[in-house]
């Protein structure tokens, strides 16, 4: 049964925090000792490393929950779809809802749930549930959607990645300028006559070593509360993904039956400019060629790393014509490919 995607949307918050709102920050390393460098150099290198220029925090008034609701409704409305017909309803994140200015994370109900109850679908059929897979998720949601399409569980699903970092981080922490909010969503169907198909999927969990290289912990600062917040070993992450994806993406892409020469555009999670290129680098030398310009679209500049909302953010604004010199055709083989907590990768071969 071929599952294609039919309709896409995404949801950007308004709030635009850019790097120079970092400069008054009082940095710590984990032994909560200050840095010798100031905040303008630390920033510098930040911005060199990771590509982030600023990144979009969600408004004080909505959770994840609402932004995944607003980019479900945009890929719902097009896909042309019936609402009530869908089968699933799948929400990817890693925190639930964080209200602003309160650190408690609230899962109950599901923010799938929570996500059909705002959208007022009544169908009791229209199975909705929350998927934990760190940064990869969304891109997990594809498979599990896929999966339930080609057994004939189901003949629609609308996938979801939604999340609000900026609510779940260290402001002594320097890596917290990493993080930004934001919620993507695909609508996949089963064959409906239209183009599109999903060609094939990879995934694997490393957790001997790698389990534990993000992880919740206390802030920095000795004197503040025991809230926990999101942590990473990033010199671990960075070499655990340059060395994994290439091969998940490699071993994705020789199941699909095409060459590296069909691959027109790579969409890799938006976690560091620096490891992304590497990444691409990496995937190609397995082929034994080099990367052709413009085959990797990126939007962290503008909207930092938002989690499984960063790779169903970019590929629906490179589809409508909202990210400048990219665009996707119809017949186009393109990848999709993430890696986070767990550690989890992952990739898909699809073609538009």
């Amino acid at each position: 049964m071929k599952t294609t995607i039919t309709g896409t949307g995404s949801y950007i918050p308004t709030v635009t925090v850019q790097n120079n709102a970092f400069t008054n920050h009082r940095f710590l390393n984990s032994d909560g000792s200050g840095f010798k460098h100031p905040n303008g150099t630390i920033i510098e290198k930040f911005e060199a490393i990771t590509g982030i220029v600023e990144r979009r925090y969600a408004e004080k008034h909505l959770n994840a929950s609402d932004l995944a609701f607003l980019a479900g409704e945009k890929a719902i409305a097009d896909a042309g779809l019936d609402k009530e017909t869908l089968d699933y309803i799948i929400v990817a994140h890693n925190f639930g809802d964080v209200a602003h200015d309160v650190s408690q994370s609230d899962t109950l109900p599901s923010l799938a749930s929570r996500v059909k109850h705002l959208m007022r679908i009544q169908n009791p059929k229209c199975v909705a549930y929350d998927l934990l897979f760190g940064c990869p998720g969304w891109i997990q949601g594809l498979i599990q959607a896929r999966s339930f399409i080609n057994s004939g569980i189901a003949k629609k699903c609308l996938v979801i990645g939604a999340e609000t970092l900026s609510r779940v981080i260290d402001p002594h922490d320097r890596d917290s300028m990493i993080y930004s909010d934001g919620a993507g969503a695909a609508v996949l169907e089963a064959n409906t006559g239209q183009s599109g198909e999903i060609l094939a999927q990879e995934m694997a969990t490393f957790a001997k070593e790698e389990a534990y290289f993000l992880f919740s912990d206390v802030s920095y600062s000795k004197n503040a509360d025991p809230t926990k917040y999101i942590k990473m070993y990033g010199r671990k992450i960075y070499e655990f993904a340059v060395t994994h994806v290439p091969h998940a993406m490699k071993d994705c892409l020789d199941k699909s039956g095409y060459g590296i020469e069909a691959v027109k555009k790579i969409f890799i999670h938006q976690a560091n400019e620096k490891m992304d290129i590497a990444i691409l680098k990496r995937f190609y030398e397995c082929y034994g060629a080099t990367p052709p310009d413009n085959v990797m679209p990126m939007n962290i500049h503008e909207l930092g790393n938002s989690s499984v909302a960063t790779v169903p953010t970019l590929f629906d604004m490179v589809r409508k014509g909202k990210l400048a010199d990219q665009s996707v055709s119809k017949g186009d083989v393109v990848i999709f490919a993430s890696v986070g907590a767990g550690m989890n990768v992952n990739a898909i071969v699809y073609k538009v």
